[in-house]
Formats: C-alpha cells, sequence, structure tokens
C-alpha cells in the first residue's frame, strides 16, 4: 500500500473525514439493502439490478479503502507559515504570459485546477516550491515551456 504522506489542508481533512462517515454510515447500509432486496427477485444470473448493486458495492467499499489511506498518511498544511519562499499552503501570484495568476499550493487530493489550487506534485507547483519573491521559474510541462515570475507569496 501506498505510504507517501498525503498534504491536506485542515478543512480538507474534516471533509475526508465526512465522507468516509457518510461512506461507511449510510452508503454501505443503502447498498447492502439494494443488494437484499435484489437477491428477493430470483435468478442472480440474469439479474441486471442486483449487478448494478454489486458494482455500486465495490465502489463504495473502494472508496472507503482510499480515504482510510489518505487520512491515515494525512500531513496537516502549516497554516502560519513563512510568506517567504513558496511552499505546500502557500498562495503564489505570479507574472505569466497569459498576465497574472494566482495558484494556491496544495496536496494532490485538493487540487482543483480550475479553481486555482494545485498539486504540489503537478508540474507548475513542484517548479515553484522553494522559490522567492521576484524568482523567474521555468515550467517544463508537454506543451512546451513557460516562465513564470513570482509576484507575491502568502
Amino acid at each position: 500500500m501506498n505510504n507517501k504522506p498525503d498534504y491536506l489542508t485542515r478543512d480538507g481533512l474534516e471533509k475526508l473525514r465526512a465522507e468516509l462517515d457518510q461512506l461507511v454510515n449510510v452508503r454501505r447500509a443503502e447498498v447492502a439493502a439494494r443488494i437484499h432486496d435484489a437477491k428477493e427477485h430470483g435468478d442472480l444470473a440474469e439479474n441486471a439490478e442486483y449487478e448494478d448493486a454489486k458494482n455500486e458495492q465495490a465502489f463504495v467499499e473502494g472508496r472507503i479503502q482510499t480515504l482510510e489511506a489518505l487520512i491515515r498518511n494525512a500531513v496537516l498544511i502549516d497554516e502560519n507559515q513563512s510568506s517567504d519562499h513558496v511552499q505546500i499552503g502557500s498562495t503564489v501570484v505570479v507574472d505569466s504570459p497569459d498576465g497574472k495568476e494566482s495558484f494556491h499550493i496544495v496536496g494532490s487530493a485538493e487540487a482543483d485546477p480550475g479553481a486555482g489550487r494545485i498539486s504540489n506534485e503537478s508540474p507548475v507547483g513542484r517548479a515553484l516550491l522553494g522559490h522567492k519573491k521576484g524568482d523567474k521559474v521555468v515550467v517544463h510541462v508537454p506543451s512546451g515551456d513557460f516562465t513564470y515570475k513570482i509576484v507575491s507569496i502568502g
């Protein structure tokens, strides 16, 4: 099993715990009831409802395992961090070829690029880590290289 640390904000960890609680205490019972009801309909070999319920059960159990591993390996991101260099949890404003952009660097479990939350494991996140305000950072991505100038770190 993967034991690398999963960097999470306190809010992100609480969301994962709430999702795990919902799956274990609500969805698991709902799926079990669906399987039971489907068994009542007779021949399991040609019972699409039974097959669908079993597939949902597999998904729910897999997600439970994933969440348990994420929570077990969680490392909370320090919210009272230094702003002299980029680290996980930093919000970085950069000048890019497209103008000013803002990135909040989070762990991969909380990444949402559309909302400006990028993973520390992404090419941009990895390139920015450790740099200071005023640094020019070259990011290597499949579509080419981009140069960002760090304007501020929060």
